[in-house]
């Protein structure tokens, strides 16, 4: 017994070898062939660099921490859902507070608009979070998403409660905050930004609540235009460019030594507080407008902001509706992009998400929508659907937003139905900074929640440009099928542009910019 024993253990061994020598002689074959096999991805001999880059990224599958190097590194176009005052990381906010002085109070988290008091009960001066490590990641806590779990708070309403806390920290910090994002904007390799903002500092807003709403679209508009909402328009714009000069500054944009984020190129988006009185919200869909049709603004739109489900938003939306159809008509340059279907089924009664994204399109005019998340519990959805594809309405994805904020995650998540049915759809933070997230999370998420491929992230990233509010004819003559304009037909990007093209580039920013991301995609590409 132990003789035969003995013979079966050569008899095992004699076999190892066998199959170890089989191996090292494969692994040294490996080695020697081309670099696409030996990265595993399966990509046969003549396949084109975006072929061997999809190929590539599929073989990543199980591992997380290797596709976000890929797509951190992927150009990825533009972000156009993005509030600019959620964009920015707590640890800013903190720094920004303790240079100006500002106290906190201990309980609530809550920052004071004034400079802090010598033994204030209950506040400590915003200094003390430099030194005070409980108090940082507290703070750090409490103004975002960090271990939200832990706040005795749901997503939902942690979130929206993050930005009356750290408020007072982003007050004249406008360049500061702008060059924060484009410098992450770069660094996720993003050509486009529009990023929401109120750039009259409020100013329309006041003028609203002095005016007040008597139900009369035309009178009201008639007592604005009396009480000075033009101010707000040229206050707007002169904030504008003061931000911009800040920006510019401290990341030395004309210097050789310019950070990367002072290539990105930003348009704005007046943000419009759908949750304040409605005298508040005409006058401020107002001056949006008005600086939205102004060849001298960098805004290029208007959006409704604060929570869709909150009592005043519900109570006035049919009304917010009817006064963006109204002032369209007055305006029809200005674009319209809308929170819309950021809902989910307990929040508000059945009703109440049956008709938003509809209304939003048909009487609001949207030309975008932003999250959608309800959409399956619209009237008719599926017609809805087959309208959006047709109108070519595009939804603005934010997944991470849509996961901590309202729980839709996954297989919940209608991303890939708006897929099904032609909808165009592209990525966006919403809120990176609260939301601790970026440009290049949004993909991963999408890869590894919603399985999308290299290829349906490549569309995504191109359908951003393609729906941003740029002026300027597009690149593409077809943007389902990326079939360029006959100007640029026979050229390529990377290479000397013909004439005809060098022409038809100089006079459309929108399709510079698009061909810029060829250019990217082409680059990045050639690395695969």
């Amino acid at each position: 017994m132990r003789g035969g024993k003995h013979a079966l253990t050569k008899r095992n061994s004699r076999r190892q070898l066998a199959l170890f020598a089989v191996q090292f002689l494969w692994l040294i074959s490996l080695c020697a062939a081309p670099v696409v096999y030996a990265q595993g991805t399966g990509a046969a001999r003549g396949a084109t660099p975006e072929q061997r880059a999809a190929s590539f990224f599929e073989s990543l599958r199980k591992s997380p921490p290797q596709q976000f190097a890929f797509l951190l590194a992927m150009p990825k176009g533009a972000d156009l859902h993005n509030h600019l005052s959620g964009a920015i990381y707590a640890e800013s906010f903190i720094q920004w507070a303790a240079e100006k002085g500002l106290c906190v109070n201990t309980t609530t988290f809550a920052l004071t608009q004034t400079p802090c008091e010598p033994n204030a009960a209950g506040l400590a001066p915003m200094t003390s979070a430099l030194t005070n490590g409980v108090l940082y990641r507290q703070l750090i806590d409490a103004w975002s998403m960090r271990n939200w779990e832990y706040s005795g708070q749901n997503g939902h309403d942690h979130f929206f409660d993050t930005f009356g806390k750290f408020g007072p920290a982003t007050y004249d910090q406008g360049g500061r905050m702008l060059a924060e994002e484009v410098a992450r904007a770069a660094r996720g390799h993003l050509l486009y930004l529009e990023l929401m903002l109120t750039p009259d500092n409020g100013l329309s807003g006041q003028l609203g609540q002095s005016v007040g709403w008597n139900g009369n679209l035309q009178g009201t508009l008639d007592k604005l235009k009396a009480a000075g909402i033009a101010k707000a328009v040229s206050q707007g714009i002169e904030n504008i460019q003061t931000t911009e000069k800040q920006k510019n500054e401290l990341l030395k944009c004309g210097t050789p030594q310019a950070d990367p984020g002072c290539s990105v190129t930003v348009r704005y988006v007046f943000q419009v507080s759908r949750g304040a009185p409605l005298g508040t919200v005409y006058a401020q869909m107002l001056a949006g407008f008005m600086l939205a049709s102004d060849p001298q603004s960098k805004v290029v739109a208007l959006n409704l902001v604060q929570p869709e489900d909150s009592l005043p938003s519900m109570q006035n939306f049919s009304t917010q509706m009817q006064m963006l159809d109204f002032l369209h008509n007055l305006y029809p340059a200005a674009h319209i992009t809308l929170h819309a279907g950021e809902l989910a089924p307990g929040m508000v009664p059945p009703d109440g998400l049956s008709f938003h994204i509809r209304s939003s399109v048909l009487t609001g005019h949207a030309e975008r929508i932003g999250h959608g998340v309800d959409i399956m519990h619209e009237v008719n959805p599926y017609e809805l659907l087959r309208e959006l594809a047709r109108r070519n309405v595009m939804i603005e994805i934010c997944l991470t937003s849509n996961d901590v904020i309202l729980g839709v995650r996954g297989k919940d998540h209608p991303l890939l139905t708006y897929m099904q049915y032609g909808v165009p759809v592209a990525l966006a933070t919403d809120d990176e900074g609260v939301s601790r997230s970026e440009i290049s999370r949004e993909y991963l998420k999408a890869a590894i929640e919603q399985e999308l491929g290299y290829l349906q992230l490549k569309t995504m990233a191109r359908t951003s440009l393609q729906f941003a509010f740029i002026p300027g004819a597009s690149l593409w003559t077809d943007a389902k099928t990326f079939r360029p304009a006959s100007q640029c037909a026979n050229d390529r990007p990377g290479q000397n542009a013909s004439k005809t093209c060098q022409q038809f580039l100089a006079a459309n920013e929108k399709a510079r910019l698009q061909w810029e991301l060829e250019k990217e995609f082409k680059d990045f590409e050639s690395k695969y």
